[in-house]
């Protein structure tokens, strides 16, 4: 049975709660902070904090010499992570976006980019996203990695209202037609799903060390 540590305890960090299996959570926050004792005794370590607190630990997670499975967004990778990572056969995946269905998505983003090749320079590509109003980042993770992934240029609009679980669009624009791809999640149990997944995959040593995005590693498994 495997033993995660889930670092933060919000609104995804709950689902994971509700759709764990077989696995055992450990949860750290404010009042159970995660320390190098409590930590090394996990075999994969899960978080969902803030991008800002999250950065703070990546010492201590490396320390810890545990796999890391991060939903956390709105930071900066250190410079020299990678190299130590492989130095101590590491193995961390990130994303923006865990819902599996994202990286279908993915892959029609990459070909919606290739559209300059049919309409030249009468285009233009438009991304909208909608969150819930504590989602603090704007824009959204995920908006930018379709951004990124599309590999063009692209004005990006948010709006935060209600409890929106995640709703992103992204608008190809011609002089005579638009073509609009989406992305609703209709429960934060995506999210989770899609972690615990990755938190599997990891401890079965499938991946190899570095830092690796989810969905690079998922079109993996797709491809075989």
């Amino acid at each position: 049975m495997a033993k995660i540590a889930l670092l933060g305890r919000g609104k995804t960090g709950q689902k994971v709660l509700e759709v764990k299996s077989q696995e055992t959570v450990t949860v750290f926050h404010r009042d159970n902070l995660p320390t190098y004792e409590k930590l090394k005794d996990h075999d994969v370590i899960l978080s969902f904090l803030p991008g800002d607190a999250f950065a703070q630990l990546i010492p201590l997670l490396v320390e810890t010499k545990r796999p890391v499975v991060t939903g956390s967004t709105g930071f900066s990778w250190p410079e020299g992570l990678k190299e130590e990572l492989l130095k101590n056969n590491l193995t961390w995946v990130y994303a923006s976006n865990f819902a599996l269905g994202m990286n279908l998505v993915k892959e029609m983003i990459s070909l919606l980019g290739k559209a300059d090749h049919i309409f030249k320079k009468d285009l233009k590509f438009d991304i909208h996203e909608v969150h819930h109003t504590k989602k603090v980042d704007a824009p959204s993770g995920t908006a930018l990695s379709w951004k990124e992934w599309l590999g063009h240029e692209a004005m990006i609009t948010s709006e935060r209202t209600g409890d929106v679980v995640g709703d992103h669009k992204i608008t190809l624009n011609t002089p005579f037609e638009s073509i609009s791809l989406g992305h609703v999640a209709h429960d934060r149990k995506i999210f989770a799903q899609g972690a615990l997944w990755a938190c599997s995959k990891i401890q079965e040593q499938k991946w190899k060390a570095g830092l690796w995005s989810f969905s690079e590693l998922v079109r993996k498994e797709l491809l075989g």
